[in-house]
């Protein structure tokens, strides 16, 4: 049997371990969280180093890839540092698969809901999932991305794929430098939720994104709205019917209630592979065909 294990610096209130079997080959896919203690989650893959077929970097990125460069958070390579024989993936290769067949699925199965209500997605942060908004851009959507108030606190939106290319060359080589918890909620910060920027959150007829950046500040009203993301818990799922959210999309499989992460999911695809390496896009595109994975649909109000 595989085992594939995301060693996130996530709240541990998320764990989770299923067994799948994905093309006649058994998984165990886990999820482990060191509520934001880098250390930890180093000694750990440390520990499991070769004894495990695949890890996922969890609630943190190793980089970013906009377009066709790539930009490292040198903050977060030290928590892989003692890595020498397991690969190991932050989600990168699925941002830029799976998720670029994000807004082509919603069109599919919900475009006359969305095209009545305006096709306007505001995506709390552009540059962390690429392939998620080049999927809303190709597809007609006005775009606002929210960047520079999720990730630093600005008051600025950013309105154009030219625009959010030009933020991303200038700042990120700067931002990859700052530490990481400075740019995304870590450890119990993720429980806390302090409703801003509403007018942009009423203004999307789809609100996208990483999932505790949709949530970190949300308003408590949300009627009619479809939200578009992942890493998805049965209390995540029960919050967002709760504020009044119609439909909500997940770029990975819904998997006992929950939908795991893109670094959780390319770990196992890593793991049923035999490979012993990360993915290129190409394999990654003929596993995911072969599995039929696509995005997931539900309706909650």
């Amino acid at each position: 049997m595989k085992r594939a294990v995301s060693i996130s610096i996530g709240s541990s209130k998320r764990n989770k371990a299923v067994e799948v079997e994905l093309l006649g080959e058994k998984v165990v896919i886990e999820r482990i969280g060191t509520d934001g203690d880098m250390e930890k989650a180093a000694q750990l893959y440390k520990e499991l180093d070769g004894q495990v077929d695949a890890f996922g970097v969890g609630g943190a990125d190793l980089g970013l890839q906009v377009e066709d460069r790539w930009y490292p958070l040198y903050s977060v390579q030290p928590m892989v540092r003692y890595i020498q024989q397991t690969p190991v993936v932050d989600g990168a290769g699925l941002k830029n698969t799976l998720e670029n067949k994000l807004a082509t699925f919603i069109d599919q199965k919900i475009g006359d809901y969305v095209a009545a209500r305006g096709k306007k997605a505001f995506i709390v942060s552009g540059a962390d999932r690429w392939g998620m908004s080049k999927s809303f851009l190709d597809a007609g959507y006005e775009c606002i991305f929210g960047d520079l108030m999720f990730g630093l606190g600005l008051p600025l939106a950013v309105r154009s794929e030219r625009s959010l290319k030009r933020l991303a060359r200038i700042l990120l080589p700067i931002v990859g430098r700052l530490p990481f918890e400075w740019l995304y909620p870590t450890g119990e910060k993720q429980d806390k939720r302090i409703p801003k920027w509403e007018n942009y959150y009423a203004w999307g007829t789809v609100v996208a994104g990483d999932c505790h950046y949709v949530k970190r500040h949300m308003p408590d009203r949300m009627e009619g709205k479809v939200i578009a993301t992942n890493t998805t818990t049965p209390s995540d799922v029960e919050q967002f019917r709760q504020a009044g959210v119609k439909y909500l999309v997940t770029s990975t499989p819904v998997l006992e209630g929950r939908s795991f992460g893109t670094n959780m999911m390319e770990a196992a695809l890593i793991a049923i592979s035999g490979k012993k390496r990360r993915l290129t896009y190409a394999e990654l595109n003929e596993l995911l065909d072969r599995l039929g994975f696509e995005p997931q649909l539900q309706q909650l109000n």
